[in-house]
């Protein structure tokens, strides 16, 4: 599962794991220190979290800088699901090994938990993560221009996949489209489908001309079953597909040009 449906919104899950895990952490440290302790445990959690943050993306920027040299404000543009958790969990850990270390009241109320959060954390990764196998779902679609019946297999064309789940209606699709459109005419090699969800052909043929959008293998989703296909009914969603199909990569919400060069260049590795 990519996203989880509150009413009308559809959040990602990740963040939210992230927010569930930190919050328990902060709750049980407090809880679990001594009187005295109990405001200094929590805001140690909190900045440990913070502190974890900074390194998972300050990683991530090292390892795709050419990538982001291109475009440097995005760095800032944390929407992008540039982050390397690994740097970002050692990092946190050792700021709260360090507060352990020079104070040994809170020892016990941070190892406790720094566990806690992490167990929340992978246990909720795990029950929300699609199968590392997960192939392309067979859903039937329609091609834009022609109205021919296809599906995501069909129109990739046994190359790797980038497919984006959008619409007309929703702004951060809107957003992204233009970083899209350009990776699409400069990675021939890579196959950019384009799904829109639930709308008609005249509305979405409507707004490529009025945005004079020059897009290749536009399909139509009417009934918008590919998002409770693949886990996700948040808008937009980009999902990552290696030449036979396996799912290697997915993300709900805007993708900033450096963030998709980083996976395109992924993805191509994953072949």
């Amino acid at each position: 599962m990519l996203s989880l449906q509150l009413g009308p919104l559809a959040l990602p899950v990740a963040p939210l794991l992230l927010f569930a895990s930190a919050w328990l952490a902060m709750t049980l440290a407090s809880r679990l220190a001594v009187p005295a302790r109990r405001h200094e445990a929590g805001n140690a959690v909190f900045h440990a979290t913070l502190v974890g943050l900074l390194a998972a993306r300050v990683t991530h920027l090292a390892w795709n800088a050419s990538a982001y040299a291109a475009s440097p404000w995005s760095v800032l543009d944390l929407r992008d699901g540039g982050w390397h958790a690994a740097s970002g969990l050692l990092a946190g850990t050792l700021w709260l090994a360090w507060h352990g270390w020079k104070t040994l009241e809170l020892r016990r109320p941070l190892g406790f938990g720094l566990l806690a959060g992490v167990l929340v954390w992978t246990a909720g990764s795990l029950a929300t993560q699609l199968p590392r196998e997960a192939r392309m779902p067979e859903v039937a679609l329609a091609e834009l221009v022609g109205n021919r019946p296809t599906t995501l297999a069909q129109a990739a064309g046994g190359r790797p996949a980038v497919v984006n789940l959008w619409a007309t209606w929703c702004g951060p699709c809107r957003a992204e489209m233009p970083v899209l459109a350009a990776a699409q005419q400069r990675t021939p090699d890579v196959a950019i489908l384009f799904a829109n969800q639930g709308e008609r052909a005249a509305t979405v043929q409507a707004y490529l001309d009025r945005e004079r959008l020059a897009l290749r293998d536009v399909l139509l989703d009417e009934r918008s079953a590919l998002g409770p296909a693949v886990g996700s009914r948040g808008l937009p969603t980009t999902l990552f597909y290696d030449a036979q199909g396996r799912l290697v990569d997915a993300h709900v919400g805007v993708l900033s040009a450096a963030s998709l060069e980083a996976r395109l260049t992924r993805l191509r590795e994953s072949r």
